[in-house]
């Protein structure tokens, strides 16, 4: 098991976990779980770190089916400006390598803002914290368990 679903285990949250065969190499592992496990795509979310122009590293959870607006990130934050954070310094921070990175049961507790599409949706699924490893839980159970804020981050891709 992985430290994502210890965690929701820990915490009695409701969620399911599915698993697919992860194919080295490919282009967007959020639509590669999406497609193999028969999702909408839109019910996917991706775990996303940005740094902010004081280099505080911030987590954004969009759907796979679009990208991460970092102005609106930026904006929800409340700081000026917001870039995609270094590989590196993500995989550090969270535990996690990239690919397989879950909002939960980080290594650092971070500011996390979940994408507010997702407000919508009864489930949304996110990494259990490995590739080809999803895990299907409420929306709202995430933003509690992980004390993220609601913002429209997301936009079409």
């Amino acid at each position: 098991m992985t430290p994502a679903i210890n965690l929701l285990r820990k915490a009695g949250i409701a969620h399911r976990v599915l698993s697919y065969p992860h194919e080295p190499g490919t282009a967007s592992y959020g639509l590669e779980a999406a497609d193999k496990l028969g999702l909408d795509a839109t019910t996917v979310f991706k775990t996303l770190l940005a740094a902010s122009e004081k280099n505080e590293l911030l987590v954004a959870i969009v759907p796979v089916a679009g990208q991460l607006d970092l102005k609106a990130l930026a904006l929800a934050a409340g700081c000026r400006k917001c870039e995609m954070a270094d590989k590196d310094a993500a995989q550090r921070a969270t535990g996690y390598l990239v690919g397989g990175i879950s909002p939960l049961a980080q290594k650092k507790r971070l500011r996390s803002f979940i994408d507010s599409s997702a407000q919508a949706l009864p489930a949304i699924h996110v990494s259990a914290g490995r590739r080809g490893l999803e895990v299907s839980l409420a929306g709202s159970d995430l933003a509690g368990l992980i004390n993220a804020s609601w913002a429209p981050i997301g936009k079409p891709a």
